[in-house]
């Protein structure tokens, strides 16, 4: 507490007597909290979508914002230290269902004790629990920004299935808040399958790299003498009907001459079909299934062309990384992102969904190391950069949050003006 002196009114020119007045001491409004954000997953089991949510995880914490993930099994590692993680309930999740149902379980009380400013759904795979949650707690549920992370046209699915998921992915528009796409290709069909308006979709490259990615995938190939016989090829993903590899080795088989290998990366339920199947094409002894191997920096280094054989993909993260290393690449038309990340065929190979043929004389024609398009592959990739999109996330988070907040005391003074 200080005291002031103020003066009385002068009257007839006498000085006027100072009068003490006591005032209280000035205090700073509160500081604002740091923005929340609350990330869940199933675990850091392999998969692009789980690596990037880490990624941005980091960056968001680096960034001064309380961001946290919660899993459903927390015993895997992380592709990266990871601060404020936490697994919902005492025991690992291990399945994909136990881990929905934990998850919906769990995570209502830690979003009620924590207060989260947002949820951050990491791709498709998550939608549905995000959807659950804006069920489970509606308006109490926090503004959900989610990141499409696969093609919404599904050509693999059955007429039936089709017509539901079509139902399905027009539910998701109603309850998430915000998209976000990772091409501006994407932004069409997300407001086409979703029924949103566009101002709902962000368009945010998606961060498979840091600026080091950039640095050392190049370095790494860049160290490396190509000089043994053959083509050697190279897949990535997990061993699912999505990848196709049962496509890529029958069109390894009719490209395949004396000296030429093909290395499938990644593991999964098709392991013992692909197995047979390389046997039955009399191809084994030229194939490779060394499982699930991360960091790719040698293999791409390595290998002298890099094959997708997707049936859909979203941004394929395995592609951008072969772009920062310069590797020559044949994809197929998997997503409409496809023709704008390989530059429209002047950094790969476009060949059309399921077509072995075209596949096949692909993988046998394309050019190897022309330095001019090694240098423009390594130039496309720098665009998905975790450090571009993190501050891309973060300014949409803060937009949807101080909307929420805008509209919770919007509400707050309706109800005051009605009261008697």
């Amino acid at each position: 507490m200080g005291t002031a002196f103020i003066a009385a009114r002068q009257i007839d020119g006498v000085e006027p007597p100072l009068i003490p007045v006591s005032l209280a001491p000035i205090q700073s409004p509160p500081a604002p909290r740091p923005l929340r954000i609350l990330t869940y997953l199933y675990s850091f089991a392999p998969g692009g979508v789980e690596r990037v949510a880490a990624r941005l995880h980091a960056a968001w914490s680096g960034a001064g914002v309380d961001t946290q993930i919660v899993l459903a099994d927390a015993s895997v590692a992380p592709p990266q230290p990871v601060r404020a993680m936490r697994q919902v309930g005492p025991r690992a999740r291990k399945s994909r269902f136990a881990g929905f149902v934990a998850l919906a379980r769990g995570l209502p009380a830690v979003i009620d004790a924590d207060r989260p400013d947002a949820l951050f759904c990491a791709g498709n795979t998550y939608t549905a629990l995000a959807v659950v949650l804006r069920l489970m707690l509606g308006r109490a549920c926090p503004p959900i920004v989610a990141k499409i992370s696969n093609c919404l046209v599904r050509p693999d699915m059955p007429p039936l299935l089709g017509l539901f998921y079509k139902i399905w992915l027009r539910i998701q528009g109603r309850y998430i808040d915000h998209f976000v796409a990772m091409a501006p290709a994407m932004r069409a069909e997300i407001a086409q399958r979703t029924g949103v308006t566009r101002d709902r979709i962000s368009v945010i490259p998606d961060p498979a790299l840091s600026a080091g990615d950039l640095v050392r995938l190049a370095s790494a190939r860049d160290a490396v003498v190509r000089d043994r016989p053959g083509r050697h090829y190279l897949a990535v993903g997990r061993l699912a009907p999505q990848k196709n590899f049962s496509l890529l080795l029958q069109a390894f088989a009719q490209a395949a001459v004396e000296g030429d290998t093909l290395t499938i990366l990644g593991d999964g339920v098709e392991r013992a079909m692909l197995e047979q199947r390389a046997a039955t094409l009399g191809i084994a002894h030229a194939v490779r299934l060394p499982g699930h191997t991360d960091p790719l920096d040698n293999w791409l280094a390595q290998a002298d062309v890099f094959v997708l054989s997707s049936i859909y993909e979203g941004v394929p993260a395995v592609v951008i990384e072969a772009l920062a290393a310069g590797l020559p690449i044949v994809a197929t038309d998997c997503c409409v992102a496809m023709p704008d990340l390989l530059g429209h065929g002047a950094l790969g190979t476009i060949v059309p969904n399921g077509d072995c043929a075209a596949l096949a004389r692909a993988m046998t024609t394309i050019a190897l190391d022309d330095a001019v398009v090694v240098a423009a592959r390594r130039a496309s990739a720098a665009a998905f950069t975790v450090e571009h999109a993190a501050g891309a996330y973060l300014d949409v988070i803060r937009a949807l949050a101080s909307a929420r907040q805008a509209s919770a005391r919007d509400a707050i003074a309706v109800r005051a003006l009605a009261a008697p």
